[in-house]
């Protein structure tokens, strides 16, 4: 089922594929892993085979049944563009998306290529907003230009876990950043400069910037629980979104 989301830049999630494999640094303390192996303990319907990649058709009409506009993001649990997921099922996948213009899907990928590939022969619908992450400059970076060579409305940088500063990168064709730190018992800590470096490229490119979490590393170095660490960026809250007409994203 889709579900309400903890995550602080969207509502809801729609997990019509569950499960991935490891492509990156970014990857190596996944969430989604940690608890699929949870759900998997409780029975949870999806997750008999842990965190195995596996299509969930009978989820894709849960957008369907809901009327009221909303935020979904796609595959909290998994990666839409896997290479083992077809792209027939993306197919349809999208085809739910434009069924259901009164929602705003957010997509987001470490599989930037594919996405390349994938929409080169499809137009993305004008509901989705498309994104990379970018954990670094060895992994991340690269994948920026696959993103802007996709002719989405909506065009989105995820840079969590921040795992280093990425120095100056370009910016053009990108419509929205996102900056978090790294959760759980094995986070790396993510330091205040490399986050104000992000910060300051997005404010020079006019970049709407959205700082997530600092997670379990403060602001000053000291490991503690993320509630404590709070959101707040050199005292200042920062919820930059997109900048479109609200009615389309409400």
């Amino acid at each position: 089922m889709s579900t309400y989301s903890d995550i602080e830049w969207t509502e809801q999630t729609w997990n019509p594929v569950t499960g991935c494999t490891k492509v990156s640094p970014g990857c190596k303390h996944c969430y989604a892993e940690v608890m699929a192996r949870r759900l998997k303990a409780m029975n949870a319907a999806g997750y008999e085979d842990g965190f195995a990649l596996r299509l969930m058709p009978e989820r894709l009409e849960q957008p369907l049944r809901r009327r009221k506009p909303t935020v979904y993001f796609v595959n909290s649990m998994s990666d839409l563009f896997h290479e083992d997921v077809p792209d027939e099922y993306i197919d349809r996948v999208m085809e739910v998306i434009t069924k259901t213009p009164q929602h705003t899907y957010q997509i987001l990928t470490k599989r930037a290529e594919r996405i390349r590939d994938y929409f080169s022969s499809r137009p993305v619908p004008s509901n989705v907003w498309l994104g990379v992450s970018v954990e670094d400059r060895k992994y991340g970076l690269p994948r920026i230009p696959y993103l802007r060579s996709v002719a989405a409305k909506v065009r989105f940088l995820s840079v969590e876990p921040l795992l280093e500063d990425l120095g100056e990168f370009d910016l053009s064709g990108i419509d929205w950043v996102i900056v978090g730190g790294e959760s759980g018992y094995k986070a790396r800590p993510m330091k205040m400069e490399w986050v104000r470096n992000v910060q300051a490229e997005c404010d020079a490119a006019q970049v709407p910037f959205f700082f997530k979490q600092w997670g379990v590393w403060g602001e000053d170095g000291v490991k503690r629980s993320k509630k404590a660490n709070g959101r707040l960026l050199d005292g200042r809250l920062y919820e930059e979104y997109p900048r479109i007409p609200i009615s389309e994203i409400s």
